[in-house]
């Protein structure tokens, strides 16, 4: 029986039938999408993640791997049938090893994201990938939707933090090329088959990752702005004068600070009278005067209402933990419908205006709830309903409709999963598609890497 195959493989501290300890697991964080599982699995080694794929392939199973279950399209989550088993890499959380001269760090893939950041910064060095979740997602999710954060603008996304990968694909096979290397151009770069392939062509079970120096003195700034252009041209304005200094420079709209206020109380808010928009920025390795000269200029040219250079530490910390609380406070707020969408920086205003105007005429009752990651065009576009309104997939396909006529995409940093799944062969084009399809059926025949997902 397979059951009793997988317990023998992960022994006795390897796995759960208990509904305590799969509830959690069986939900994703939204609240939306739930699923079950006749057993969770924790593999401690690459070598029980592949004798676990073995005898799911042998019993033609369903496996879905799952990390911190932080993503928002339902990806690491098990259908209703029952029947799929529940991967938990969390027991994989070893940092293997830390190569401080050459720029790298291999870790497992159940290593807490801040874990990676935190040894990194043990050494002197810096692993550049950040996001909110960061104190409880895992490094193997984050590599497998390709995740994106804050840093982009200057770093880029999960896929560029990547130089080597070890992974399981759909027959047991373990591929290891955990190469710590600048250049390599031996055959076909395979690591970036899996990296944003959501655990649905191999299981990513360890990886060696880029570090960077120590960026220096970090200096964080609250931006007030007239409006979503005017945070277009400023990133392009200091971008001319101080270069590649910007960290992060994150979009957030007055109501979304409406939000904050209203379910976290004791937040501090950095202005006195609200602004229609903000920005959120991090510099580094800049002089502070520097800084606020470009910041004056930037004023006096008109991209600027007002600015708040955070004095210390426990001011920037605060300052994001404004930026870090908006998903919690939506998630308060009530159910919205969230669109993790990607817009080229130079269309950002026009998106943002002719959406307004979309929403206005069609769904009056939707209330937009917008912030992203400006810098890297990542717009987090959700919409707030009300209790019973029934046209959500109309709201949707509107936009995403909007969307294709910028040259946008449909999924920026939290993947297609079980949610987008039906939406990805109407934006996306044919040989695409028929490509992406190929992959599958080729690396996984008989569809038990995380099926229902993707594609």
């Amino acid at each position: 029986m397979l059951i009793e195959q997988l317990k023998k493989i992960v022994g006795p501290k390897g796995w759960s039938t208990d509904s305590i300890d799969l509830e959690p697991k069986l939900t994703d964080w939204r609240g939306t999408v739930s699923g079950t599982t006749p057993i969770v699995v924790s593999p401690a080694t690459t070598e029980e993640v592949a004798a676990i794929v073995r005898a799911c392939a042998e019993s033609k199973v369903g496996l879905v791997p799952q990390g911190g279950n932080t993503g928002m399209c339902a990806g690491a989550i098990p259908d209703k049938s029952g029947t799929q088993i529940l991967l938990c890499l969390a027991r994989m959380n070893t940092i293997r090893d830390i190569d401080a001269i050459n720029y790298s760090m291999e870790v497992e893939a159940g290593c807490i994201l801040q874990d990676v950041q935190d040894a990194a910064s043990d050494v002197d060095r810096l692993f550049a990938l950040s996001l909110g979740a960061e104190g409880s997602c895992q490094i193997g999710g984050n590599l497998s939707t390709n995740a994106g954060g804050v840093n982009v603008v200057r770093y880029g996304t999960a896929r560029a933090q990547v130089l080597g990968l070890e992974a399981v694909l759909a027959d047991g096979t373990i591929v290891s090329s955990l190469r710590s290397l600048r250049k390599d151009t031996a055959g076909y770069d395979l690591k970036q088959l899996f990296i944003g392939s959501e655990g649905t062509l191999g299981i990513i079970t360890a990886a060696t990752l880029k570090l960077f120096p120590l960026p220096g003195a970090k200096t964080t700034v609250m931006i007030a702005l007239q409006s979503s252009g005017q945070a277009v041209r400023l990133l392009s304005y200091l971008r001319s004068k101080i270069g590649d200094r910007i960290e992060a420079f994150e979009l957030v709209s007055s109501f979304v600070f409406g939000l904050i206020k209203k379910h976290l109380p004791d937040s501090k808010q950095p202005f006195d009278d609200d602004s229609p928009w903000y920005v959120l920025a991090d510099f580094a390795g800049i002089a502070e005067e520097d800084l606020q000269q470009a910041l004056m200029a930037a004023m006096e040219a008109e991209l600027v209402i007002d600015v708040v250079i955070a004095k210390n530490a426990a001011e920037a910390a605060g300052m994001w933990h404004l930026r870090h609380s908006i998903s919690e406070s939506e998630r308060a707020e009530g159910e919205a419908l969230k669109h993790d969408i990607s817009v080229p920086i130079s269309r950002f205003e026009e998106f943002l205006t002719r959406g307004d105007s979309l929403l206005a005429e069609r769904f009056p009752e939707g209330q937009l709830i917008a912030f992203g990651h400006v810098g890297d065009g990542n717009l987090h576009y959700n919409v707030a309903l009300p209790a019973g309104f029934k046209r959500h997939q109309e709201v949707t396909e509107a936009i995403y409709t909007l969307l294709l006529e910028v040259g946008g995409s449909i999924s920026a940093e939290h993947g297609i999963g079980m949610v987008k799944r039906q939406d990805l062969p109407k934006y996306r084009n044919s040989g695409e598609i028929r490509l992406m399809r190929t992959l599958k059926k080729s690396l996984d025949p008989d569809n038990i890497l995380n099926p229902g997902k993707v594609i």
